[in-house]
Formats: structure tokens, sequence, C-alpha cells
């Protein structure tokens, strides 16, 4: 079967952050309520901090900060258990369920860059922290705004979620792609690009538009640019650090990004 090397075959996004969820704040509004109604208060950063993981491990991770066990333990007065993780797993979907649909519309750009990649051939996949229960809503909404990926893979549909690349693989055996190196994945987190990177593709860093800077599409334009470059600077070191092999902005930015890549493929280089 021959491919050509320099075309793109598959590119596959997050959801909350990336293509939907300006300043992925849905799984944050989700935490920071369930935790509090579980009396112990949880900052926006503690909140942030684990982001892109399964939500359990989310969970898991949040109550390994030393300042929040020991709140825990103030609180509830004991150490936590498993038992506790599991509790707040299951109690946290109806929290999750509810702030889905309150923050479901799509990043301004998503549009015009999932027509780019359809114009070029490539199929577009989706993965995400989020379990399949929590998503119908989220799909729905995003269906209605014209956004329809080829396949969607949740963090409940494999053994584990990142920074392993089962999701992303289980995109790529979904949409019969034969050639990691013609793949992109493109995420708002740290474990999401790490992700990619353990799936051997090429990975996009959204600096703006997700979990680093954290706020609506509103709050954001609202700042002066002074304001803007300052948390552009943190979000952009951070997204550069986690090894990325390109940091943007948002999706508006992608399809520049895109001809790049086609560009190296082109020459022969690989992720």
């Amino acid at each position: 079967m021959s491919i050509s090397h320099s075309a793109l075959q598959a590119v596959i996004f997050d959801w909350a952050g990336t293509t939907v969820d300006f300043g992925s704040r849905a799984p944050i509004l989700a935490f920071m309520a369930l935790f509090a109604d579980n009396q112990v208060e949880i900052s926006i950063e503690e909140a942030r901090a684990p982001m892109g993981l399964e939500k359990r491990d989310h969970i898991a991770a949040v109550l390994k900060m030393p300042r929040v066990a020991e709140a825990w333990k103030q609180a509830l007065g004991a150490e936590v258990t498993v038992a506790d993780i599991d509790r707040l797993y299951q109690d946290f979907i109806p929290y999750q369920l509810k702030s889905i649909p309150t923050c479901s519309k799509l990043i301004p750009g998503a549009l015009e860059a999932f027509a780019d990649i359809r114009a070029r051939g490539a199929k577009i996949g989706s993965n995400t922290g989020y379990a399949s229960m929590m998503i119908g809503q989220l799909v729905q909404d995003a269906a209605d705004q014209g956004y329809v990926p080829d396949c969607i893979i949740t963090a409940s549909d494999v053994k584990h979620g990142r920074p392993y690349p089962e999701m992303l693989w289980k995109n790529l055996i979904e949409l019969d792609v034969l050639d990691i190196e013609t793949v992109v994945k493109v995420d708002d987190t740290v474990v999401g690009i790490e992700e990619g990177l353990n799936g051997g593709c090429w990975t996009v860093g959204l600096a703006v538009s997700g979990n680093e800077v954290g706020l609506s599409f509103e709050e954001w334009s609202a700042l002066s640019a002074t304001e803007q470059a300052g948390l552009k600077g943190k979000a952009y070191a951070k997204m550069n650090a986690s090894g990325a092999h390109y940091v943007i902005d948002s999706i508006a930015d992608l399809p520049a990004v895109l001809d790049a890549i086609e560009q190296r493929l082109a020459n022969g280089e690989k992720p």
C-alpha cells in the first residue's frame, strides 16, 4: 500500500480548552464545587494542576497535594483513602454533567480550522479526559455548531489515560490511519502533549485558549495588551517546556502550523 508521505492523514484534538470551552472552565467549576461540598475548599490553581488526566486520576492527584491532603484530614478527621477517591469520582459525575453544557461553545476559529483539515484530505479524531457518560450533551452541542469529528475516544474507553497514548492510538485504529508520522495531536495540557509524544506523532500545544491561561474568551478579550502578554509569556514557557513541536495561541492559528508540518514531511522529516 503506497501513501503520500507529504500528506497529513489525521489531526487528533482534545476537547475542553482545545476545540470547545475557551479557558477549559467546565472541569474546574465541577472540581471546585465537588471539593467545597466535601468541606475542602480548593483553589483554581489546585483544581487546574492535573488537568488532562482521566477524571478519577485528577481527583486523586488533587488529594495528593500536601495542602489539600492536610485540609481533608482536618475537615474529615482521617487520611484520604481509595474508597474516598472512588466515592468522590462517583459524586463528581453529576457536577460535571451540569457544568459541561454551560461551557460547550466552539472556540473562535475552530470551524475554519476543521474546514482546512478536511480540504487537505485528512481525518479529524478526538479524545478527552472525560468519561463517555459525561460527554453526550457536549458532542450534541458541538454538532449543532458544525463540529462532528470522525472519531471520539474517551478516557473510559481505554485501560490507561494520558500520558499513555492509548486514546490517540485507538483513534488511529478506528480512522484506519497507517502512518504515525502523518498524525498531529493538538492539546492545551502538558499531559496531552506527552500523550502525543509518547504516541510518536507531531504535537501542537495551545497556550491561550485552554488550561494554562484559564480565562473565558470574554475575560481574555477584556484584558489589556500588557496583561495578555504577561499571561501569554508564562503559558508559552510551560507549553514549550512540554516538548511540543509547535506552540500557538489557539486552534485559530493551526492551519499555518499544518502547512509547516506538511512541508517538513515533504522534506523527509519525522516527528
